[in-house]
């Protein structure tokens, strides 16, 4: 989703819960990846990948796994900013090497040398946000793609929302954020009737979506 201000575009934040624990340290680097590509910032996916690693290993080994936690993502000025919240105020992060188990392996240290010591913590009663901002540039961030598969997925997502899509235009102000609000829900309405019915004649519905995202990722760029 996107909003203009002063005539260019900028992201609105990405939350997204998570439960502290080894396995999903790679579910979220994917997702990482795919809102990035999607913001138009593909150049600093590695970057940020190995941030929210670390992130999201430090909540592991030093609050414990299967701790709820969210990671947020957004765009701060010219940087984006990483943040990682879990319930445990009194475990702060240092830059001493982390769990081996985990992929990077190298704790805050990492995040202090890819950042060029941009993070901290910020305590919120009974939790706290571990941050980091790495330098990127906005005038990268891409407007709304056009092109005949946004036009057939607007045509879809019309039937489900039965109101007409802002597609490649300006959603500035309450209509249009409210239009791009039910496109997002008329989406999500979409794949999760198409889940079903894959369940419904026998398909693995986490399969397909897999190789709907490889075929996404790799066709980002190129005509839509």
């Amino acid at each position: 989703m996107a909003i203009y201000v002063s005539g260019r575009a900028a992201r609105e934040p990405w939350r997204h819960e998570f439960t502290a624990h080894p396995k999903e340290v790679a579910h979220l680097r994917r997702m990482v990846r795919l809102r990035l590509i999607l913001w138009g910032l593909r150049d600093h996916v590695d970057v940020a990948q190995i941030c929210v690693s670390e992130l999201a290993a430090n909540v592991i080994q030093h609050v414990g796994e299967g701790t709820p936690a969210t990671l947020r993502m957004e765009l701060n000025g010219p940087h984006l900013r990483l943040e990682v919240e879990d319930p445990d105020p009194r475990s702060l992060p240092t830059l001493l090497a982390a769990s081996d188990v985990l992929e990077s392996g190298r704790g805050m240290a990492m995040v202090d040398a890819v950042t060029d010591h941009r993070w901290g913590v910020i305590l919120r009663g009974e939790a706290k946000v571990v941050w980091c901002e790495l330098p990127v540039d906005v005038s990268a961030v891409c407007r709304p793609a056009s092109g005949p598969r946004i036009t057939r997925a607007a045509a879809i997502l019309e039937l489900y929302g039965s109101r007409p899509l802002l597609l490649g235009g300006d959603v500035a102000g309450d209509a249009g954020l409210v239009s791009m609000a039910r496109a997002e829900e008329a989406a999500v309405a979409v794949m999760a009737d198409v889940m079903h019915w894959l369940r419904a004649h026998g398909h693995d519905p986490d399969d397909v979506l897999d190789r709907a995202q490889t075929h996404f990722e790799a066709e980002i760029g190129g005509p839509l």
